[in-house]
């Protein structure tokens, strides 16, 4: 089986499009067609359906699509790891990184980026700026090594280097009814409009959950992956929003109410993951204890870094 086929086939799956698949292969659409019928006549069974759904078209797997995605995943995976295994051998002096950094917590690894550039610069970081979620299946599938995801994730899965734990806080314009309040329960803010995250962010699955255990479903006036942009968002009036506890310290007191959540209160829980049955490199590990040292053990980060399988 060519591998290449069955990347193609597995991007195809993931995106739901060909069109999205070659660009993100960086090929032509007629490439990732020719792949996938190449697969399917290699297995001589066909592996996706196109089902007519409203305006637009629906990839369907068949069963024997949905048995060929899954474990081509594995393969694939396996593929990365071999190459990393082989490029590895020589020394942490050169190679790549291949990192998932959320937009949200981006700027806390920061000092880490830079401490690691200084101590392994001829070593190419190559950050995958995406949502939780995406990162988790980027780290399962090996496109990735690292990754900052929120907690709690499958430990039976993944490992994790705990990064630091927050609470989410509710922001809102200044001369808002919440002005003065010290903290607000989250049912309080049912007839709220929020400014939300990106769709897909485990964080506004997170804060969605907390909201209907409240007793409601907020009404969603706006989305935004960057902190900064919500903020802004908000000072303009379009709705509150709840923030992580560091972003809020930078909002100016002038401009924004702020306040603790209670009854449930939100924990914002950021960690380092790696896929548990992964080979991680020097260039990985070393990542690792750097961020062990930069950013614990206020977030419990001591004595988690893994040693080499």
């Amino acid at each position: 089986m060519e591998l290449r086929a069955l990347r193609g086939f597995v991007e195809v799956v993931r995106q739901q499009s060909f069109t999205a698949a070659a660009e993100a292969l960086f090929v032509t659409q007629p490439t990732v067609s020719k792949m996938v019928k190449a697969l399917e006549e290699e297995l001589g069974t066909p592996l996706l359906l196109r089902e007519e759904r409203g305006m637009g078209r629906r990839l369907q797997l068949t069963d024997a699509g949905r048995v060929v995605f899954e474990r081509g995943q594995d393969l694939l995976a396996a593929q990365a790891r071999l190459k990393q295994e082989l490029a590895d051998l020589a020394t942490v002096a050169r190679g790549e990184l291949l990192i998932g950094i959320p937009p949200l917590g981006g700027d806390l690894f920061i000092p880490v980026i830079g401490a690691f550039h200084q101590r392994y610069p001829d070593i190419e970081m190559k950050l995958f700026e995406t949502g939780s979620r995406a990162i988790e299946q980027a780290l399962l599938a090996g496109d990735v090594e690292l990754g900052a995801v929120l907690l709690p994730v499958d430990p039976a899965v993944l490992d994790v280097l705990p990064v630091c734990h927050y609470q989410l806080r509710l922001i809102a314009a200044r001369g808002s009814r919440w002005e003065g309040r010290p903290a607000v329960s989250l049912g309080e803010l049912r007839d709220e409009s929020f400014v939300f995250y990106g769709e897909g962010f485990a964080l506004s699955e997170i804060v969605m959950a907390a909201c209907r255990r409240a007793g409601f479903t907020p009404n969603i006036a706006g989305r935004s992956s960057q902190w900064d942009f919500i903020a802004s968002m908000v000072d303009n009036g379009v709705g509150v929003a709840l923030l992580p506890e560091p972003f809020c310290a930078r909002l100016s007191p002038a401009r924004f109410a702020i306040a603790d959540i209670r009854e449930p209160e939100i924990p914002w829980d950021l960690a380092m993951a790696w896929r548990r049955d992964s080979y991680l490199s020097h260039a990985a590990r070393a990542w690792l204890a750097l961020a062990r040292d930069i950013l614990g053990p206020g977030g419990g980060a001591a004595n988690i870094v893994p040693s080499e399988r």
